[in-house]
């Protein structure tokens, strides 16, 4: 096929790579072009704007920042997507902003598709990406051969938007075992008992998990580098109450997180791993490491 594709970061370039991988014809866009240079040189091609790359396409892959960026692009491709193509977008992004797309796509004959992905950059990498991905069920034929280049779990939750649904639920699932992981460590420090060893305990039993493995090994090591920034998280969780204040439900766990990652932004480590959030927990209690570890 013919697909264009914007937004190589660390989750874009390698689904990118996978789509060359597999045959298909790629074009390119960056703000800027050496971003775009590891798949140029993989045999992708590069426009000169979202437009340019928009009238060549018939599949446009979006997979950028937040909801500001998805709007942006879609404003100066509308015009120039032919009637039929697709807009398929990997971001992350309130559900109300992939509906309120959907419907000013289907005005124009374009189909609009919110597919957000989980399992990080080293799922990217892999192509086992878990994809859900909300629009017209009829689109399933077309996207299967995009979608199995990159991912292992394909699920179609439902029309526009319930993609971008299914995944705050995920990040309130996951970010939620985050914060819960920051609190059994820091109660087994005030409690003078070796993290590492509750934490061996704990995943041979029911609280066993790839969030205790993963987030609470980078807690034990104190290692902060970003896998995916906290700042990220951050906005999935004011997605995810903008969307619940919309259907007027409580979410008392995930607001709790908010505030918590609310304090993380404050302290200035948005751009750090969200494993910061046990950091956040230690400067609320006076946390001295000094003192603790005489």
């Amino acid at each position: 096929m013919n697909i264009g594709f914007i937004g190589l970061g660390g989750m874009g370039r390698p689904m990118a790579e996978h789509l060359l991988g597999a045959g298909h014809r790629l074009a390119v866009w960056a703000r800027r072009r050496e971003a775009a240079e590891p798949v140029l040189a993989l045999g992708a091609s590069w426009v000169d704007s979202p437009a340019a790359l928009a009238r060549q396409s018939e599949i446009v892959c979006t997979n950028v920042t937040g909801s500001a960026d998805v709007v942006g692009l879609a404003e100066r491709m509308l015009d120039d997507l032919a009637p039929g193509s697709i807009h398929v977008d990997f971001s992350t992004i309130a559900p109300s902003v992939a509906r309120d797309l959907a419907l000013r796509y289907a005005d124009r004959g374009v189909h609009f598709v919110d597919a957000p992905v989980s399992g990080g950059t080293a799922g990217a990498r892999a192509g086992t990406l878990s994809i859900m991905w909300g629009g017209n069920s009829a689109l399933t034929g077309r996207l299967d051969a995009l979608f199995a280049c990159l991912g292992k779990t394909i699920v179609h939750v439902g029309p526009a938007g319930a993609g971008q649904v299914a995944k705050v639920c995920n990040q309130l699932v996951m970010v939620a075992a985050i914060e819960a992981c920051a609190e059994a460590a820091r109660l087994a420090a005030v409690s003078g008992v070796d993290f590492g060893q509750v934490r061996a305990a704990m995943l041979g039993g029911s609280a066993g998990s790839r969030v205790l493995e993963f987030f609470g090994e980078k807690m034990l090591r104190r290692d902060f580098a970003a896998g995916v920034e906290a700042r990220l998280h951050h906005k999935d969780f004011v997605a995810a109450l903008g969307e619940a204040a919309a259907q007027n439900i409580p979410l008392p766990v995930a607001g709790a997180v908010l505030q918590a990652l609310d304090a993380l932004m404050a302290a200035g480590w948005g751009g750090e791993d969200t494993s910061r959030l046990l950091c956040v927990l230690e400067r609320a209690s006076g946390y001295s490491q000094r003192k603790e570890n005489a």
